[in-house]
């Protein structure tokens, strides 16, 4: 069985208003459901189907994903924050999987 594993790229640190690069990367296969196994048996679709992130547990940034979203989704984005806090990644799987990673931001 894979167990997907999620990764972020952000800074620990920025100035009230800057504008700062997030960058996730979740390495999961993103089976889409139309390829076969080698009996000609359907691999079931299992795709990582939305991804959110949250700050101080406000929704700032999300995304639908699909079947032909690539394996190892990488998704980049912008924020600009005004006060420290918590910033939280969700990736959610079908099927009910959730992936989360939390990252504390410091707003100086």
């Amino acid at each position: 069985m894979f167990t997907p594993v999620p990764r972020v790229h952000v800074p620990n640190a920025v100035a009230n208003g800057e504008v700062f690069p997030v960058k996730t990367l979740i390495s999961h296969p993103m089976e889409t459901g139309l390829r076969h196994d080698d009996k000609g048996n359907a691999i079931p679709r299992k795709i990582v189907n939305r991804f959110i992130c949250r700050h101080n547990g406000v929704m700032v940034f999300s995304v639908d994903l699909h079947e032909a979203m690539a394996a190892n989704p990488f998704i980049e984005f912008y924020l600009r924050a005004t006060e420290s806090g918590r910033l939280e990644f969700v990736w959610e799987e079908d099927g009910g999987g959730i992936y989360v990673l939390e990252h504390q931001l410091t707003v100086a």
